[in-house]
């Protein structure tokens, strides 16, 4: 149960002010009281309430037209009206126009504690909403198998000591080494369990809306913006909030970024309330923060702010060990998925996998199984199956020419050369196949001057 609620009061009957005032403090809430409608939508502005309790009949703006500015506001907060006219039209009224809940005077205090108690209970499953929606959106694409090289070993003993706090952690390694799994990982072994864990992609917002993906906004903040959105900290509440790519954002989000963690409140666009929020805060970043804070590109102070416990997680490249076991759980998972009984790999194949560097880690390794599964012709996978298609069979990027393996720069070259000419040169399709960020994909293009 909330205890540590606001809770407001907007009736221009004094003793039903305190009366109601008494039966909610002595519940553990905090409690503010208004006269009148245009006196509680100031104070509604410039505070958070998680309730209202709110008299449908009041001294010039009625309770109506306050539950609906109410409303439009912050949709999350649950109005319960007051009347005092008992009738089946104003309670219909008053829950179409958005209340939670009517309670008719008089009424006993039992009967205000239920309804207080259920309110706050609908406003906690808004929030859920929000989230479960936004986790459906980003289901992992591959599971919690990570390895058990020593590398990986010395990773999971700080995981397991890391997670039962509240310290901020910071996760480095190369894109597709695993890093929102191991945030998952902190978060499932936390004591914030059982509350959300939001996932915001740094590198895939757009600059413009990036505040407001963050810290939500008011309805009217800016052009577009038709309805009150609820920003991740918000929804995040009590739960954990992983920053993915966190480099990706500009300097002056990171100032505000770095107020939020000092201060643990927000504000959204267009308001000048203030949010407070209790969330753990875990960072990601595919790049040195270090150089970046040298080279005037993130700031030193929000820079030590994230890596209170810094965790590195090593390439696929520089723990090959794991690379059969990860082929083995990717094989049984797509070989469910396809309807598939593929019993494993040839000696060439399994060779060609361990030499290969894997520039896009696990996801890339994942990826590769995964085309193999369903190109393979028979129940083992041959060199063939192993090439994206559009690339001829005869010839495979992995196999030796003349007895003699080719360079790791020419076997990708070729690779992302041949992935975007079966995608018409789309990169954000690409990239998603060669198991890379967008931002990575675009760099090798340069790199190896790919027209």
């Amino acid at each position: 149960m909330m205890k540590t609620a606001k809770i407001l009061i907007v009736d221009d009957e004094k003793v039903m002010q305190d009366s109601c005032e008494q039966i909610l403090k002595k519940e553990g809430y905090k409690v503010k009281v208004a006269s009148d409608g245009k006196e509680a939508l100031r104070m509604f502005k410039e505070e958070l309430f998680h309730v209202v309790i709110l008299d449908i009949k009041l001294p010039g703006m009625d309770g109506i037209e306050v539950l609906s500015k109410i409303k439009e506001e912050s949709p999350e907060t649950p109005v319960v009206i007051m009347t005092g006219f008992a009738s089946i039209e104003s309670a219909v009224d008053a829950l179409k126009s958005g209340a939670f809940d009517y309670l008719s005077k008089p009424f006993t205090p039992e009967e205000l504690r239920i309804s207080v108690r259920k309110a706050l209970e609908s406003r906690k499953i808004f929030f859920e909403g929000i989230y479960l929606r936004k986790e459906l959106e980003r289901q992992t694409k591959f599971d919690m198998v990570l390895g058990k090289s020593e590398g990986m070993k010395k990773v999971m003993d700080i995981v397991k000591r890391v997670s039962p706090s509240e310290s901020t952690v910071l996760i480095t390694g190369e894109s597709g080494t695993g890093k929102e799994l191991i945030a998952r990982e902190i978060h499932k072994h936390s004591l914030r369990r059982d509350a959300p864990f939001v996932v915001v992609d740094c590198g895939a917002l757009v600059e413009t809306l990036f505040e407001s993906e963050l810290f939500g906004h008011v309805k009217g903040s800016f052009t577009g913006a038709h309805v009150t959105k609820h920003g991740r900290f918000e929804v995040a509440n009590g739960g954990t909030i992983f920053l993915d790519e966190i480099s990706n954002i500009s300097l002056s989000i990171q100032a505000k970024m770095l107020r939020i963690i000092q201060e643990r409140e927000v504000m959204r666009i267009g308001s000048s309330k203030l949010i407070k929020v209790d969330v753990r805060l875990i960072a990601a970043t595919n790049e040195n923060l270090a150089e970046c804070v040298k080279n005037g590109k993130f700031r030193e102070d929000l820079f030590y702010r994230l890596s209170v416990v810094p965790l590195h997680l090593p390439p696929l490249r520089d723990r090959k060990e794991d690379i059969p076991l990860l082929i083995d759980h990717f094989l049984h998972k797509y070989n469910r998925r396809s309807k598939k009984q593929i019993v494993g790999l040839s000696q060439d194949v399994l060779k060609a996998l361990m030499q290969y560097d894997w520039p896009g880690n696990i996801r890339e390794l994942e990826n590769t199984i995964e085309r193999a599964v369903v190109l393979s012709k028979s129940d083992e996978i041959e060199l063939d199956a192993l090439i994206y298609h559009g690339i001829s069979s005869g010839s495979s990027l992995l196999s030796p020419i003349d007895g003699t393996y080719r360079s790791l720069e020419e076997v990708e070259k070729e690779y992302i050369k041949t992935v975007l000419q079966a995608r018409h040169g789309n990169k954000s399709q690409s990239a998603k196949v060669l198991g890379i960020d967008r931002k990575t994909l675009i760099t090798k293009i340069k790199k190896y001057h790919i027209q």
